[in-house]
């Protein structure tokens, strides 16, 4: 018997998408570079449909036609390597699925190339680590769509299943897909960077213990701000260490790392010029992070504030916190929808926002209670220009931004950084400023370079000789 679909890369992502695509009823043939990962899946094989090649092309030729092929590997060269080494044995109408966090401009090369030869190619953006990819994760394909709707019974199946609705659905054309995956991972930067530094203020400026703030995120995970991330951070809190008994994020070294796609956001909105300061502030974070030994030493040397701290009401500056927390999640998201928003418009991709945000909510990594509040109003508001000026989270700026403006205030008072909570108020003040400084900034530009400038009473195009 022919099998259904291919799963080509047997890490932990592939073996799972693996386990997960047969649990659901599908014939599974896996395939891997090096024999190891085919034989340590094979070993955790209990009766599951899923059958090993060690041979590419014996691979291919086990599948039905059209045949469907899940490629979970690295980004880059290995990508391209896979599929140079399945295109001899392919077919007219035989379809490429990459699963991997791949850059969407390289999606973009491989499905041009891949059409010339009838073959299809989908971009699949997949969100929710290891165990979303066994479960059930959020699904974010890009390609033709006549590819898709082939590969959809497949896909909706292993997705994760929200209010009996799958968490995917086709994306758009060509590389839209990873490019929605890719802009999500720069939305979860800015949320992990914010959440740490609401962490940050609860414990270095009001002295809280590691238990009491696991007890104020368990707080806080049973209302708005209610979200996968939220949850894991009480849970990590909770943690002790084996070898100390302290908790365990007090061993854990300061150093952050990634992976190259919040990178990626921020260089894309830039070469676009769309504004993505709080995303792009939580890679920069993670830069400064990396800098420990420099950081060691600096604080031998440098100083901070020298005034001294004034008490503050626990209580009262909590829910300040929790605040915050709200706004700079309000604004992170209003600056990743609007990257969709504007590259959408950009490459004409008809991106559905208010689908996404639904997508999202089940399965993968930024998963949060008011993503149905952002899908309503895109709903409403299918041109919504920014998330901020919906009538509901116009609503709660108007109430929240006080808690905003204390935290950040008293945390430069304090000498705290934030970067991220910084960040979500300048923006939020940038963007609720009708009449900017930018008058300034191009009567500059035309003194010392005659770039000229537009008038607010008269149309056209000016230049003043200055001097």
């Amino acid at each position: 018997m022919l099998q259904t679909i291919g799963v080509i890369g047997l890490g932990v992502m592939g073996s799972n998408i693996a386990l997960n695509m047969a649990s659901k009823g599908e014939q599974v043939a896996v395939y891997n570079y090096t024999r190891d990962l085919t034989d340590k899946l094979v070993q955790k094989l209990e009766g599951q449909s899923i059958t090993p090649y060690y041979d590419i092309e014996a691979f291919v030729q086990s599948l039905e036609t059209p045949r469907k092929i899940f490629v979970m590997v690295t980004a880059g060269k290995a990508i391209d390597s896979v599929v140079s080494s399945l295109v001899p044995f392919l077919e007219e109408g035989d379809i490429i699925m990459d699963g991997g966090n791949s850059h969407y401009e390289d999606t973009e090369r491989r499905y041009d190339e891949l059409k010339s030869k009838g073959i299809g190619y989908l971009g699949i953006g997949i969100s929710g680590g290891e165990v979303g990819a066994l479960t059930g994760p959020a699904i974010m394909p890009g390609g033709d769509k006549n590819v898709y709707e082939k590969v959809a019974p497949i896909l909706t199946k292993i997705a994760a299943q929200v209010e009996g609705e799958p968490c995917c659905v086709y994306i758009g054309p060509k590389g839209a897909g990873h490019f929605v995956k890719m802009v999500h991972n720069g939305i979860e930067y800015a949320d992990m960077q914010l959440i740490a530094e609401a962490y940050t203020f609860l414990r270095e400026r009001l002295g809280l213990s590691v238990e009491e703030i696991a007890d104020i995120f368990e707080t806080w995970n049973q209302g708005e701000l209610k979200s996968y991330l939220i949850e894991i951070t009480a849970e990590i809190l909770r943690k002790k260490d084996e070898i100390t008994g302290s908790p365990l994020i007090d061993v854990i070294l300061d150093k952050a790392g990634q992976k190259g796609t919040g990178k990626w956001t921020s260089i894309q909105s830039i070469d676009n010029g769309i504004p993505t300061s709080i995303i792009t502030e939580s890679l920069f974070a993670r830069y400064i992070s990396s800098l420990k030994e420099e950081r060691v030493l600096a604080e031998t040397i440098l100083t901070g504030p020298n005034e001294g701290q004034q008490n503050l009401d626990k209580n009262e500056w909590v829910d300040y916190v929790r605040q915050a927390l709200y706004m700079g999640k309000i604004c992170a998201y209003a600056q990743g929808f609007t990257q969709y928003k504007m590259t959408s418009e950009l490459y004409n991709w008809n991106l559905p926002l208010k689908d996404i945000a639904l997508i999202f909510r089940g399965g993968c990594i930024i998963r949060a209670k008011f993503l149905n509040i952002i899908s309503e109003a895109y709903k409403v508001q299918p041109n919504l220009a920014n998330l901020l000026i919906s009538p509901y989270f116009a609503e709660k700026s108007k109430d929240y931004q006080n808690g905003l403006r204390k935290i950040v205030c008293e945390g430069v008072q304090s000498g705290i950084s934030f970067p991220c909570l910084s960040a979500s108020l300048t923006y939020f003040d940038s963007y609720r400023t009708g009449i900017s400084n930018a008058n300034l900034l191009q009567a500059q530009r035309d003194y010392f370079g005659a770039h000229t400038y537009e008038r607010r009473d008269v149309e056209g195009t000016f230049h003043t000789n200055w001097q």
